[in-house]
């Protein structure tokens, strides 16, 4: 379209400066003599550009003039380069028209603007994709705005810290790269004591900045220790694998706390069952989801646990979760039941 083509003349003569025509041209893919009409409908609108023809001629806007194209705000500009990292504009074949798009929207950026959008695009990450195997979307984050502080002020972070299945708090000193969302989880990617490590934001319970400038490693970026962080978790064998089944009328609840830790679906009561359906592949029709019982009391399913204590939280469903293996866990819910039935049975 004509007015594209005269938008992405204008971003390059406000980078560019003067540009001969027959380089508009061949950018643009268009003839010299449409490159000329062009200059001619930008002169036009009102738009200080001229030609200069010769050896050394082109086309130049005026000195010091500048338009802001786009009108974004500061923050909006900001909130554009909070991209999908390798996900969505991947899997559609379109990173490089998203990185030719940024690259003209950063050109048309007021400059006061410029710096903000930079460090954005190099500390915030979005991932849309699950991990293969381990948590789902994630609690209300209390601290992120904190977090977020420190990623921007380039300072020193000191949190207070619950890993999964811990009772008590850990507390750590922090250098930050920055945050990342997978699949709705917000994780904070540091160095702690100059070993990258990865951080559920959920699991901060207090969060500091310090006076100390961040100390980050030279030459890596926040997507360099994302793409090692993500690799090792889940190329990760630890973690227990548990067989459990769920009552049928509470599945559908059970599916929108735990779903992100399943790692297989059999429907026991459907005909013909004993075969098996993968997570990924339609939790309607295999598990019966929301049909109102009938084809069996029971779904069975499998999901993996960080480890043995970890799978306490299972207990919330009382009776209508009952774990079938390992053994270990068994024993471990059996503990936690038998404490808790104590506790009520005893004088108060």
């Amino acid at each position: 379209m004509k007015s594209d083509r005269l938008l992405s003349v204008l971003l390059l003569l406000q980078t560019r400066g003067r540009v001969p025509a027959h380089e508009l041209a061949e950018r643009l893919e268009v003839s010299v003599r449409t490159i000329y009409r062009d200059v001619d409908a930008l002169s036009a609108a009102g738009v200080p550009v001229y030609a200069e023809r010769g050896r050394h001629g082109g086309i130049a806007l005026l000195d010091g003039y500048r338009t802001d194209v786009t009108g974004l705000t500061a923050d909006e500009s900001r909130a554009l380069f909070v991209l999908a990292a390798q996900g969505a504009h991947a899997a559609l074949g379109l990173d490089a028209a998203i990185g030719s798009a940024l690259r003209k929207v950063m050109a048309a950026l007021p400059a006061p603007h410029r710096p903000a959008a930079e460090l954005t695009r190099r500390r915030i990450l979005v991932d849309a994709t699950r991990w293969e195997r381990g948590p789902g979307a994630g609690l209300p984050v209390d601290h992120l705005e904190t977090l977020q502080d420190a990623v921007f002020a380039d300072r020193r972070l000191r949190v207070r810290y619950v890993h999964s299945g811990a009772d008590a708090e850990r507390e750590y000193t922090l250098d930050a790269y920055g945050l990342v969302s997978k699949a709705g989880v917000w994780y904070l990617v540091a160095d702690r004591d100059g070993q990258p490590r990865l951080f559920r934001a959920d699991r901060v319970r207090a969060a500091r900045l310090t006076d100390e400038p961040v100390r980050r490693r030279p030459g890596v970026e926040l997507a360099d220790v994302w793409e090692l962080l993500k690799r090792q978790v889940e190329r990760r064998t630890g973690g227990i694998e548990v067989t459990a089944r769920v009552r049928r009328d509470r599945f559908g609840r059970f599916l929108r706390l735990h779903a992100g830790a399943l790692t297989e679906l059999v429907d026991e009561g459907a005909e013909g069952s004993g075969g098996r359906a993968g997570v990924q592949g339609g939790w309607g029709r295999a598990g019966g989801v929301g049909d109102g019982g009938g084809a069996g009391e029971w779904v069975a399913v499998r999901l993996v646990c960080e480890e043995v204590r970890a799978a306490r939280v299972l207990l919330a469903f009382s009776d209508a979760v009952e774990v079938l293996s390992p053994p270990e866990v068994r024993e471990e819910l059996a503990r936690a039941a038998a404490a808790v039935s104590d506790l009520y049975e005893g004088p108060q």
